[in-house]
């Protein structure tokens, strides 16, 4: 039995350390934060229950494999609804786009708004289904340590199906031209980090995990889904170590030797960083056993930051869906002022969440509990003044999609942004998502899961393989897990010299 550490008690950080105790060894995660879960903490205040991250469940099969590999099915954890609307699209003009939970009801949609693109929405989704199949199943499992690993007769075979080198916009574009039926299938890659026209076509398996396998939501909010995941851990004996930073990485030779807690320095046979990749490279390890130097992540292309404000209702909002995403301005011109012009949004698109219209918990009877939040680029300034003047603009057109007057009803608010980022997650440039998913940030070309020169210390998270989202950190977790399973097996049957 080897004694590992895991750094940070986010999904990656769970996932691997409920691995590696599955597998017998003796697991240590340290938490700079006072509750588990990274960013999909929760926080409860005047009565409500607040999701700090997290609000959208896509791709429910990683969940149940995740909880399956450790003999428990998902509803003896936690119980899902699958939302009908999955969610509410607003253009301009005020116009309403509700996406029904049912596929035949959605090609009908489509049929209504574009003549003919019912029969072409079921021809994008076989190709999603196709991708969503070898990307979800296949290729995130992959470690991303070499190209050896894509050497597979089928995986070849099916190569220019993944469409890794075709843009995602233009993919969208050879089915629709109405801009309603463009934005719905365009926003997924809005949060994947960068602009449609910058993104591979492969996440259209995006569009497949939404539109076709639906928009679930866990009762009582992602806390749930993270309080079941301690409840596995533990089971697996993992210890789990709140309000406990890890001060540095003590390292010898090429192995890692041990932690730094409370000034204190703990001994342990390897280490798993599932905390912000750039942040323990930089502040953690000495520069001789460092991946990369500072030059390498300001070159890197960035997921967005965002500007969230955690807002209670003293009055209900019957007129809100669980999911609203706010695109009556234009998103192209959003785009560009994240990712290639950096600046406080002109004309920001914004996406509310109201989860206490499907979970009475979350908010004081007759009460309301909202989430607002506005994808921004990573690294700007975010002075009070300048959150309060986009909460404004944000609720204004709120308040109109509506037809009245709710900003007195407000009897909690808080709002989060860059600084936040930064100061919980040690997230470099405060951002929210990771890196973003472009081609030259795609599988072998991210940030390697494993140290160069130290054989014994792994990464997981957001930061590496095989990216952003909920469902890719969990999975990341498990391949880091295996990676440092192998290298201890390995490190076990060398023979002295």
């Amino acid at each position: 039995m080897s004694k590992i550490a895991v750094i940070g008690a986010g999904f990656s950080g769970l996932s691997a350390a409920t691995y590696l105790g599955a597998a017998g060894h003796e697991v240590h995660i340290f938490e700079k934060n006072s509750a588990p879960g990274g960013r999909a903490r929760q926080f409860e205040a005047k009565g409500y229950t607040f999701d700090m991250g997290p609000s959208w469940y896509w791709m429910p099969d990683v969940f149940e494999k995740f909880f399956g590999d450790f003999g428990y099915e998902v509803p003896n954890l936690y119980e899902l609804d699958l939302l009908d609307p999955s969610f509410e699209v607003i253009f301009p003009k005020g116009e309403k786009m509700s996406i029904p939970e049912n596929y035949g009801e959605l090609r009908q949609l489509f049929e209504a708004t574009e003549e003919g693109s019912a029969e072409k929405l079921d021809r994008f989704m076989e190709e999603a289904q196709y991708k969503y199949e070898q990307g979800m199943q296949r290729l995130v499992y992959m470690p991303g340590i070499s190209l050896g690993e894509f050497v597979d007769a089928d995986l070849i075979k099916g190569a220019l199906r993944l469409q890794v080198f075709t843009s995602f916009s233009k993919h969208v574009r050879k089915y629709f031209s109405n801009p309603k039926l463009i934005s719905l299938m365009e926003f997924p890659v809005l949060f994947l980090g960068a602009m449609p026209q910058d993104t591979p076509a492969l996440y259209s398996l995006m569009n497949y995990a939404g539109l076709k396998l639906g928009t679930w939501y866990p009762q009582g909010g992602f806390g749930s889904v993270i309080n079941a995941m301690v409840k596995v851990a533990i089971e697996q004996n993992v210890k789990i170590h709140l309000d406990a930073p890890v001060e540095q990485i003590s390292a010898e030779g090429n192995r890692v030797q041990g932690v730094k807690v409370f000034g204190e320095e703990i001994a342990f046979d390897a280490v798993i960083a599932a905390a912000d990749y750039q942040h323990v490279e930089n502040k953690l390890l000495p520069k001789a056993y460092q991946n990369y130097k500072e030059s390498y992540w300001e070159k890197k292309t960035f997921a967005p930051s965002c500007l969230i404000f955690y807002l209670g209702f003293s009055e209900r909002i019957p007129e809100l869906q669980h999911h609203t995403l706010f695109f009556d301005e234009d998103l192209s011109e959003h785009a560009v002022e994240i990712y290639k012009n950096p600046k406080w949004p002109s004309k920001p698109l914004f996406y509310v969440c109201c989860p206490s219209r499907t979970d009475d918990t979350v908010a004081p009877e007759g009460h309301e509990n909202l989430f607002l939040l506005m994808p921004l680029a990573p690294g700007l300034k975010d002075e009070e003044h300048v959150r309060e003047q986009f909460f404004n603009l944000m609720m204004q057109r709120l308040e109109k999609q509506i037809g009245r007057s709710i900003t007195r009803f407000i009897d909690y608010k808080k709002s989060y942004c860059v600084s936040d980022f930064i100061s919980d997650y040690n997230s470099y440039k405060g951002n929210a998502y990771g890196l973003a998913n472009t081609l030259k940030q795609t599988a072998i070309l991210k940030p390697k899961i494993r140290n160069k020169k130290l054989n014994n210390l792994f990464y997981a998270g957001q930061l590496t393989v095989p990216g952003p989202g909920v469902p890719p950190s969990l999975i990341s977790g498990k391949i880091a897990a295996e990676q440092v399973i192998k290298e201890l097996n390995k490190k076990k049957y060398e023979v002295p010299v």
